[in-house]
């Protein structure tokens, strides 16, 4: 093939044999053929080939178009199948990722999954965590308050109680997290203030003179030196002593974020999620 394959014109049939979307074979064959000039690949997809039959008809296909054989596929058996086949009728025949599967386990020292579809369930988890992140953004601070019911999880809190950076911790994780800051005495928005078990609602908390640290901090950050109730202790204190009657108020759960890191409150926020699930009617035992 590699002599051939700088003629003009040169067509050659490819049999792309996959039990899940056949994405990386496709990938992967069309970089190679790039490095043929003038190859001209015609390819033969026989995706989500999982049963016999749809075995049986991807060889009978093969017989007919004769040609290069490519294949990801998980079933020991279908692949040992596909391989005697090749072997049988002197087709080329090429098992794309097990090379490089084999050196991976070998350097890990644990065996391959052989899961069906599992590059497919990753690019899912994947997009999960885009969406989630996407959520996280789209509900910062407020924002969207029509959409917020959507949320997994809605954080309250006074400014700077680290309520941004916790969503999208928990989004990275595919939890759909939304905040929304207390501002003085304000009243609150009633989708809040009306909603049932989902979604979750928690309130977190600082000892103030932390919080007066980290706001300060934060006004030196922006070059900003103005005195002002942001940073008055005894008016932090009163935010924070309105934040939690309010928490208490709903019966939110509350965590204190003073000695915490964001991975911590995130780890006790997916705890409190998953005691809301098991709480929920459809899961009683």
């Amino acid at each position: 093939m590699g002599e051939r394959g700088t003629q003009p014109g040169y067509y050659v049939h490819v049999h792309l044999v996959s039990d899940a979307t056949g994405e990386t074979l496709a990938g992967i064959m069309r970089a190679a053929s790039a490095q043929f000039r003038m190859l001209i690949p015609i390819e033969h997809i026989h995706v989500l080939t999982r049963s016999e039959k749809q075995l049986e008809m991807a060889l009978d296909e093969i017989s007919a178009a004769p040609g290069v054989v490519m294949y990801t596929m998980a079933n020991v058996a279908q692949r040992k199948r596909l391989v005697s086949f090749c072997e049988k009728h002197d087709f080329p025949c090429i098992d794309v990722l097990g090379p490089t599967l084999h050196t991976l386990s070998q350097y890990l020292g644990t065996p391959v999954s052989h899961e069906t579809g599992a590059q497919h369930i990753q690019d899912e988890e994947y997009h999960h965590r885009i969406n989630a992140l996407n959520f996280a953004m789209a509900h910062d601070d407020g924002l969207s308050p029509e959409r917020i019911s959507q949320a997994d999880v809605i954080l309250l809190g006074v400014s700077r109680t680290s309520k941004t950076p916790t969503c999208v911790y928990l989004a990275n994780r595919g939890i759909k997290a939304a905040n929304v800051p207390i501002v003085g005495k304000a009243e609150l928005q009633k989708s809040l203030t009306e909603t049932t078990n989902k979604p979750l609602i928690v309130g977190l908390t600082i000892s103030p003179r932390r919080l007066v640290q980290i706001r300060r901090n934060r006004l030196l950050s922006l070059n900003e030196h103005r005195p002002s109730d942001y940073i008055n202790e005894a008016a932090v204190r009163d935010e924070i002593i309105h934040a939690k009657r309010l928490f208490a108020r709903h019966h939110w759960p509350v965590i204190d974020v003073t000695r915490r890191s964001i991975e911590e409150t995130s780890a006790k926020i997916m705890s409190l999620l998953a005691a809301q699930k098991n709480e929920s009617p459809g899961n009683e035992h």
